[in-house]
């Protein structure tokens, strides 16, 4: 007796690896045997789950899964899967295995999106990264109706069918009723966030704030409670120069991946994190279930501010010390490795002790002055070698802000940022924080100064470089080819201990 062949459809998808979408397979197999939905493929629990919603879904359209064998295979098999935007691939593998839509409508096509109970396709991280690897492999793709203009962005040729449910879907594969293309994104001007204007006085940390931006330098500022440090470290991003087109798409995909692009929108200014201090480490460096993404590579390009520095927990602060130096994170599971990009700009501030006021003399504790050196003894020595500029932040008298002058706005030290950094991409391809030393002119008498201060500060191989790199970021602000004399000066009177 003759067997019915079984009915076999097959539909891409992907998985994520850090910020890249691994293309996967997905195959759908209605076969004659007991009842049964079985997923292989090494697939996460969130893609188990799929079968109820999927069942449920269909039975809200009024379709019923067949009553026989059906298997549902994830290739590579060897590759771990998880998500539920695996929910619209598996259905509509499904309907093109029962005959509901054409077999070959889905062959060219890659499908991202869960579905509710009630068949509407709902949002799903990493839409971007999935459309930019559509785009490589020449395949359309399937997403929630929400997200079609994410999408949009990974190529303005890419097909995309934005869907808001199920059944719209169908129709539109069936060629019933197509669903409207998805037009070209509209670009959102820059939003350069506070601005600088509103900061009176404070004339040296306004300079601190403007070299740190140049050079792309970390920065710590100690200051009693109240003397502008969080005010001054959330005006940075609005001084630091534009991303390039690179840098846009790269910081984007990481954002998307965390399902924090806002409206479609691609990331067109350098991200500001500032996590709180009670943080976890898979928080703050990525990890946890679902290898995250976490606060060091979603503020990749941008700055990381982490405000009250030693009340961070010992193991979160020294987890950033290779980040930091290396500019990715690798986070290590039994079964893979997943890297994401790490490039950010530390920046922290402190209170001088746990009080604040240790220099202070009506207002200190009983313990002063061995308060503060309890306290700062919480960040340990090679943490604080990391840093490049290290400044105290005075607090003003109520007198002395009421007449102080209004600065200059962020787009007028922008402007001079933009020029030193530019001067810095046109010498050495990359910013002054990551070039090593040896590339940089110094006078002989600047030289020398450098060097007879480092002997007498002590200083490490690592603290000589980042004043050696601070000095050449205060000279491209000069506007000169060489690194003179009071160039380094000034960059050592960054170096000195809190």
């Amino acid at each position: 007796m003759a067997t019915t062949p079984p009915a076999l459809a097959r539909i891409q998808s992907v998985t994520f690896s850090g910020i890249d979408a691994l293309p996967v397979m997905v195959e759908v197999q209605i076969s004659s045997g007991l009842p049964s939905f079985i997923i292989v493929g090494m697939p996460a629990r969130a893609i188990a789950e799929s079968r109820e919603r999927v069942r449920a879904a269909l039975s809200a359209m009024g379709l019923a899964l067949p009553p026989k064998r059906i298997l549902v295979n994830l290739t590579p098999a060897d590759l771990p899967k998880e998500g539920a935007h695996f929910d619209l691939p598996i259905a509509l593998g499904l309907l093109a295995a029962m005959g509901v839509i054409p077999a070959d409508s889905i062959t060219a096509l890659t499908a991202l999106g869960e579905i509710a109970l009630d068949g509407t396709v709902t949002p799903v991280n990493g839409i971007l990264c999935a459309a930019l690897t559509a785009s490589t492999q020449g395949q359309g793709l399937i997403c929630p109706a929400s997200q079609g203009a994410e999408a949009r962005w990974g190529h303005p040729a890419l097909e995309i069918i934005a869907t808001p449910s199920l059944t719209a879907l169908i129709g539109h594969l069936r060629k019933e009723q197509p669903l409207p293309d998805e037009p070209p994104p509209t670009p959102q001007p820059p939003d350069y966030g506070l601005d600088l204007r509103d900061v009176k006085g404070m004339m040296q940390a306004r300079r601190v704030l403007e070299i740190a931006a140049a050079g792309r330098h970390s920065l710590l500022m100690s200051g009693p409670p109240g003397s502008g440090k969080s005010m001054l470290a959330s005006r940075l991003p609005g001084i630091l120069p534009d991303l390039s087109a690179t840098e846009i798409l790269e910081t984007s995909r990481i954002h998307s991946i965390g399902g924090l692009l806002p409206a479609g929108q691609l990331v067109n200014r350098p991200p500001y994190r500032a996590p709180h201090h009670n943080t976890t480490l898979p928080a703050l460096v990525g990890g946890g279930p679902k290898a995250m993404p976490g606060e060091v590579s979603l503020a990749h390009n941008g700055v990381l501010f982490l405000d009250e520095l030693p009340e961070f927990p010992r193991n979160c602060l020294e987890g950033l010390r290779q980040p930091v130096e290396s500019g990715e994170v690798t986070i290590s599971r039994a079964a893979r490795h997943t890297h994401y990009p790490a490039r950010f700009q530390l920046v922290a501030a402190m209170n001088p002790c746990r009080c604040g006021y240790v220099h202070d003399a009506e207002r200190s504790c009983n313990r002063a002055p061995r308060c503060a050196q309890d306290y700062t003894a919480r960040i340990s020595g090679p943490m604080l070698d990391r840093m490049d500029l290290c400044v105290h932040i005075h607090s003003l008298s109520p007198l002395a802000i009421s007449r102080a002058p209004t600065g200059e706005s962020s787009a007028e030290v922008r402007a001079r940022v933009q020029k030193a950094y530019d001067r810095q991409m046109e010498r050495q391809g990359t910013c002054n924080s990551t070039m090593p030393p040896d590339g940089f002119l110094f006078e002989a008498d600047a030289l020398a100064l450098a060097e007879q201060a480092a002997l007498r500060m002590k200083l490490s191989h690592r603290g000589i470089t980042r004043m050696f790199r601070v000095a050449r970021t205060i000279a491209d602000l000069d506007g000169t080819e060489t690194v003179q004399k009071h160039h380094a000066a000034e960059a050592l009177s960054y170096r000195t201990p809190l």
